[in-house]
């Protein structure tokens, strides 16, 4: 395989999995702590809206539901993560990638939060940083977890790629 081509489709690979981890956390939270887990759907929905025009929303949860927006959301949720991956092994100029260390992980998966608290929220109809949610607080802890799980993900993700190189 072409060095450049392995190179990205090991940044993609980190980064599903790395959505996959926060995924298992988003179980872990909703059985242990009693978080309501994120709703894809409306991810899926602000998509589905985008070709019609409509970035913003004044309460996404209040516009009309669209067909396939709950696929479309999870397909987006999985695509970010890819994206976030080839991101963080792009900015490391891809020497993170074969020597990863939890720190830059997860600094960078707490970073990715300028994403959602700076443009998904205030799109939906949430207020910048979650501002105009019932509890403010409370989704942004849940946010912040989330992308803690996401940055572990990441650094377990890479690492595990790793040791799969090596053994084959």
């Amino acid at each position: 395989m072409n060095p450049t081509v392995s190179h990205l489709f090991g940044a993609v690979i980190i980064g599903l999995g790395a959505t996959l981890i926060m995924d298992f956390w988003a179980l872990f939270s909703r059985r242990y702590l009693g978080f309501a887990p994120p709703n894809y759907c409306l991810v899926g929905r602000w998509f589905c809206y985008m070709p019609e025009g409509k970035w913003r929303h004044h309460n996404i949860a209040k516009s009309a539901a669209m067909p396939g927006e709950c696929a479309v959301g999870w397909l987006a949720h999985y695509a970010i993560g890819a994206i976030y991956g080839m991101a963080l092994v792009g900015l490391t100029s891809g020497e993170w990638r074969h020597d990863p260390s939890l720190h830059v992980a997860v600094g960078f998966g707490v970073a990715t939060l300028a994403f959602p608290f700076l443009v998904m929220q205030p799109s939906f109809g949430f207020g910048t940083f979650s501002s105009r949610t019932v509890n403010p607080r409370e989704a942004r802890l849940k946010s912040l977890l989330a992308h803690i799980a996401f940055g572990i993900g990441l650094y377990i993700s890479a690492a595990s790629l790793n040791v799969l190189a090596v053994a084959f």
